[in-house]
């Protein structure tokens, strides 16, 4: 059998890496990784890969671009002169970016088997462009490899082809987290003391876009958390907007750290030992509900709502207010209990090349 990977972003990777390692342990699969963007992108530091320990694509498409319909038609473009020399019996696609529905798109018009890889994740905010990508995916999708029950639900639901099936094979994620933890270390250029600070991280547009209600958010964190140092690693595009908010707040520098994003391995090291961490990440949001660390999610809905209902993790949204609630709570050590989900046990890889071994 031989399977192409498409991945569009940084955090792919860290959700195919357990894949490479078990169709490199499978000797009936052969299979390479695309990268949809450029070999350059600042956004893959030069340690992820030996963080990861896995090799740099076989493939970038060298697609750059801000807007997501360009991006969507450059990939396509690119992606179908990929399949012209390399044919594929399965295109496994990753998450809901719009490279990750191009690539969709163009297999399924080759008649190319298409498994989707953390399907049935919505927000059912169709204003959302990644809302979108899930629905097209899901709807094209050979193979649906889910997370939990609800997103089994969910991708059933949405299945278009009489031969497409669900396949609840648990957290991708976690087998990533499980596999590297043991190499996990503290971050050289910033050395901290486990369960003495608490994580921030902040990417997702919409909250960048109010910098009122930012502000709002920035000055509730501040304020709630006392003599706490908060660690905000944060990529460029958004320590910008930060940096000139706290200024404005008159936040002092030790109280509130903004450092450059981290190696996977030292970034995984500082929220597994954190007091707390504050995210619009899903995926740090399910890290956290795995280690076990109490974690406030600043959207209104959770991919995965296992790290809400059994997990670590509590959704506030917006809400300078609840921020406020949730984060006392946590600072008084009273968070909720938590469980490790279902299938969160590192054998998801594996089960994945069980389906497409069966069934390829």
């Amino acid at each position: 059998m031989n399977i192409c990977i498409v991945t569009g972003a940084r955090p792919n990777f860290v959700k195919i890496a357990p894949l490479v390692r078990a169709f490199r342990a499978n000797g009936a699969i052969t299979f390479q990784t695309v990268y949809a963007g450029r070999e350059d992108d600042p956004t893959l530091e030069p340690t992820l890969f030996d963080d990861l320990q896995m090799p740099r694509p076989n493939i970038f498409l060298g697609v750059s671009s801000q807007s997501l319909n360009e991006i969507t038609a450059q990939v396509m473009g690119a992606f179908d002169r990929y399949l012209d020399t390399c044919p594929a019996d399965v295109v496994i696609v990753v998450d809901d970016l719009a490279s990750t529905m191009a690539a969709a798109i163009t297999a399924k018009k080759r008649g190319i088997k298409v498994a989707h890889l953390v399907a049935g994740t919505r927000s059912f905010d169709m204003s959302m462009p990644k809302e979108v990508n899930r629905l097209v995916i899901d709807a094209l999708s050979d193979y649906l490899f889910t997370a939990g029950i609800k997103s089994s639900s969910v991708a059933t639901r949405g299945q278009q082809s009489e031969t497409a099936q669900t396949y609840m094979v648990g957290n991708i994620l976690i087998d990533s987290l499980r596999y590297n933890m043991p190499r996990f270390t503290p971050p050289d250029a910033f050395p901290c003391k486990a369960d003495s600070y608490i994580v921030l991280t902040i990417n997702r547009r919409a909250l960048l876009a109010d910098e009122a209600n930012l502000e709002k958010m920035l000055q509730t964190i501040v304020e709630t958390t006392g003599d706490t140092p908060i660690i905000a690693p944060l990529r460029d595009r958004v320590l910008g907007t930060t940096v000139r908010l706290l200024t404005r707040l008159r936040v002092p520098s030790r109280k509130f750290s903004i450092i450059s994003p981290l190696p996977y391995l030292e970034f995984g090291w500082l929220t597994a030992h954190a007091k707390g961490v504050i995210t619009d990440s899903g995926n740090v949001a399910e890290e956290a509900t795995f280690t076990g660390v109490p974690c406030i999610t600043l959207n209104s809905y959770a991919e995965h709502e296992e790290t809400v209902t059994a997990g670590t993790n509590v959704l506030v949204g917006g809400d300078a207010a609840k921020l406020g609630s949730a984060l006392a709570q946590l600072m008084a050590g009273k968070w909720k209990k938590s469980a490790l989900p279902d299938r969160w046990d590192g054998r998801t890889a594996e089960r994945i090349v069980q389906v497409l071994t069966q069934n390829g």
